[in-house]
């Protein structure tokens, strides 16, 4: 259940039962030709909602602008590593008040990775707080291999939105038969930017993406990280953004 639409009664309740905040982290930015700006957030909104569901850990509005530059010229919204980081330093300020101790960070956007990792340092450092925050980004609870507009961004958007338009869908940078050394090539300039790399604004091939294949990456990735998260509240997590 979404905090803002809790009443305060509801609110204080939840928290004493299960003092867990995940707060869901996206973007906006283009999409190839198919998908709409804002597919990171609306992934990881429902990704965090089912994993709430079935904790119970409180849920939190996403925040739906990321560190997004390199896809500039295409479209997108974008704030810098550091400006997104104070706002999440302050939400975990907010919730230790609240008394809110242990949180998840959920991340949807590649980008976003380098900021948010050295969000629990800097909390402890600025704010003199020790809250468990963990810092997870939902590809990392997958099998396939990550993508942007691909077949797994798109399979996943077809089970969960009716915004797709699978009659623009186009192949992009397609990885088959490319070398560790030159993926890592390409990647690298990917950070800086993802045109240079991919033309269309494609990681991947989306045509052949359903919503069948959604469902089952989507259950695969909140059953794990339903199991990881349970897991971190009573022994060590393996560290996922090494």
């Amino acid at each position: 259940m979404i905090a803002r639409d809790l009443s305060n009664s509801h609110l204080i309740k939840q928290i004493r039962k299960k003092p867990v905040a995940i707060i869901p982290v996206g973007s906006t930015e283009q999409h190839g030709p198919h998908l709409p700006v804002s597919t990171d957030s609306d992934i990881v909104s429902f990704i965090a909602e089912k994993v709430s569901e079935k904790t119970g850990f409180l849920l939190l509005p996403t925040i739906e602008y990321g560190v997004s530059f390199e896809h500039h010229p295409f479209f997108n919204l974008s704030v810098t590593s550091g400006t997104l980081q104070k706002y999440l330093i302050e939400i975990c300020a907010s919730l230790w008040k609240n008394k809110i101790r242990t949180i998840i960070i959920l991340n949807g956007h590649h980008g976003n990775q380098k900021a948010l990792k050295e969000v629990p340092s800097k909390v402890v450092r600025i704010h003199g707080i020790k809250p468990k925050i963990l810092v997870y980004s939902y590809w990392h609870f997958m099998k396939q291999r990550f993508d942007h507009a691909g077949f797994v961004e798109t399979s996943i958007m077809r089970a969960i939105s009716r915004q797709v338009d699978m009659s623009k869908a186009e192949k992009g940078l397609v990885e088959d038969g490319l070398s560790k050394k030159e993926l890592y090539r390409l990647g690298k300039t990917a950070n800086k930017s993802f045109i240079a790399v991919t033309r269309n604004g494609v990681w991947g091939d989306p045509t052949q993406a359903t919503a069948k294949d959604g469902r089952k990456i989507l259950g695969k990735i909140i059953a794990s990280i339903v199991k990881e998260s349970q897991t971190c509240l009573t022994g060590e997590s393996r560290k996922l953004h090494q």
